[in-house]
C-alpha cells in the first residue's frame, strides 16, 4: 500500500479540495475522484519521511546558503518557481536537502505557498527563513529576500564558527591533560609504587599523594566513571528546567573572558537577525519572537520577549533591554535612536557589523590568553607527577652517597 496525496476541484462550486488516500495504485485515487464527481488537478505519491540523523545526511548551513543563492539567481532570471525548485532538487548534492526540495516542489504544485511548503521542514528551514520568504512572496521581491537570506546565513554561520573555534583549543588541551594523567596513574605510577614498596622506605608527601591517586583510580575506576555519568545526567536534567537554564546561562554571561565573548556574539546575532527580518518586511512583533528563539541563551531570550511585550503595549524596545542588564549601553542607545528616527533596521545592521569585529577581537584575546595558561597547567600537572615520583629516587641516591 502507498499513500497518495491528491488535489481536486469541485465541478459545481469550483472549490479546491485536498486529501490523502492509502491505496495500492494511483488509478484507485483517480477512480475515487471521478466517482465523487470532481475534477482531478494532481495526484502524486506522498514523499516519504526524511531522516536527518543518518551519517552524512544532515543539512548544514552551508548547503542551505548555496541552495538559497542559486534559488535567488534563478528567480531573478525569470524562471518559474516550480522549475527553479526542480532544478535545485536535481543538482543539490546533499541527499537530505534533495529530498526536502522534492517535497517542497510537490507541495507548491499542489497549491501551497512556498513559505508554507518550506515550513513543513523545520530542520532544513528555520522560522526566520520561512517568515522572510513569506514576506518576499507577499511583497513580490522573493529574489531580493533570498539574496538577503543567503548573506545573513553566511555571516551567522561565520559567527558561530568563530565562537566554536575559540572553545576547541581549551577543550583539546584539557582532554590531552586528562588522558596523560590517566595513563600515568594507571600504567606508570604502579611500577614506581612496586619499586618503592620493595625497598621499604618512607616516601615524601607528594609521592604518597600521587600513589594514593593511582590506587584509587585503578581499584575504583567504575565508581569514578559512574559518578561522572551521574554528574553529567544531573547537570543536563537541571539545565533542562527553566530555572536551571536561566541560572547557568546567566553564569556563563558573567564568566570572565568567555562571558564577554558570549555576550558580544549574542548581541551580534540578535541585532543582525532582527535587522534582517524588519528590513524584509516582517512585523517587529514577529521579528522579536523569531529572534528570541535564535538567541541560544535563556537570559537573552527573556530580555527579548520582554521587549516584545513592551512593543505590544505601545512602548519602546530599548526600555526592557536596558532593564535586563544584558545589552551594553551603546547598543541600547543606538536602538533607541533607530526607533526615534524610523531607521531601526539600518541601525541594527550597523550594530551587528560592529560586534562582528568585536567578536574577532574577543576570540583572538581568548586564544592568546588560554594558550599559555593551558600549557602551564598541563606542565604543572604532568611535570608535578613526574617530579613527585622521582623525589624518593633522589633521596636514595643521597643516602648512598
Amino acid at each position: 500500500m502507498s499513500v497518495f496525496e491528491y488535489t481536486a476541484k469541485n465541478a459545481t462550486s469550483g472549490q479546491i479540495l485536498k486529501g490523502t488516500m492509502d491505496v495500492p495504485t494511483r488509478d484507485e485515487v483517480i477512480a475515487f475522484v471521478r466517482k465523487n464527481r470532481m475534477i482531478l488537478v494532481s495526484v502524486r505519491e506522498a514523499p516519504t519521511a526524511i531522516r536527518f540523523t543518518l551519517p552524512g545526511g544532515g543539512i548544514k548551513t552551508r548547503d542551505v546558503v548555496i541552495f538559497t543563492r542559486q534559488f535567488a539567481t534563478m528567480i531573478n532570471a525569470g524562471l518559474p518557481l516550480v522549475q527553479s525548485l526542480s532544478i535545485l532538487a536535481q543538482q543539490t548534492e546533499n541527499k537530505a536537502l534533495k529530498e526536502v526540495t522534492k517535497a517542497v516542489v510537490y507541495d507548491v504544485e499542489a497549491g501551497n505557498t512556498l513559505a508554507d511548503a518550506l515550513g513543513k521542514h523545520p530542520k532544513a528551514f528555520t522560522d526566520l527563513y520561512v517568515n522572510m520568504v513569506a514576506a518576499g512572496e507577499a511583497g513580490g521581491i522573493l529574489d531580493t529576500i533570498l539574496l538577503r537570506l543567503a548573506t545573513f546565513l553566511e555571516k551567522n554561520d561565520a559567527l558561530v564558527r568563530k565562537v566554536k573555534g575559540a572553545m576547541v583549543y581549551p577543550a583539546v588541551i584539557i582532554t590531552v591533560a586528562m588522558v596523560a594523567v590517566a595513563v600515568l596513574l594507571i600504567f606508570v605510577i604502579p611500577t614506581f609504587s612496586s619499586m618503592f614498596a620493595s625497598v621499604n622506605m618512607e616516601l615524601p608527601l607528594p609521592t604518597r599523594v600521587v600513589i594514593g591517586a593511582s590506587h584509587i583510580l585503578t581499584r575504583f575506576w567504575y565508581f569514578i566513571a559512574g559518578a561522572i555519568v551521574l554528574l553529567i545526567f544531573a547537570f543536563r536534567s537541571y539545565y533542562g528546567t527553566l530555572g536551571g537554564r536561566k541560572t547557568i546561562d546567566g553564569l556563563m554571561l558573567r564568566a570572565p573572558v568567555i562571558g564577554d565573548l558570549l555576550r558580544k556574539s549574542a548581541v551580534s546575532r540578535f541585532t543582525r537577525t532582527l535587522g534582517t527580518l524588519i528590513s524584509s518586511g516582517v512585523s517587529i512583533l514577529d521579528g522579536l519572537e523569531i529572534t528570541a528563539k535564535t538567541a541560544g541563551n535563556r537570559v537573552i531570550y527573556d530580555a527579548i520577549m520582554q521587549s516584545r511585550q513592551s512593543i505590544a503595549g505601545g512602548e519602546t524596545i530599548a526600555g526592557p533591554l536596558h532593564t535586563s542588564g544584558v545589552f551594553p549601553p551603546m547598543v541600547i542607545s543606538m536602538i533607541s535612536v533607530g526607533e526615534q528616527t524610523g531607521g531601526l533596521d539600518e541601525m541594527l545592521t550597523k550594530i551587528a557589523d560592529f560586534y562582528d569585529s568585536e567578536v574577532d577581537v574577543a576570540v583572538s584575546a581568548l586564544l592568546s590568553l588560554m594558550e599559555p595558561i593551558m600549557i602551564v597547567v598541563l606542565g604543572v600537572i604532568v611535570g608535578g607527577m613526574v617530579v613527585a615520583m622521582y623525589l624518593p629516587i633522589f633521596d636514595m641516591v643521597n643516602a648512598v652517597q
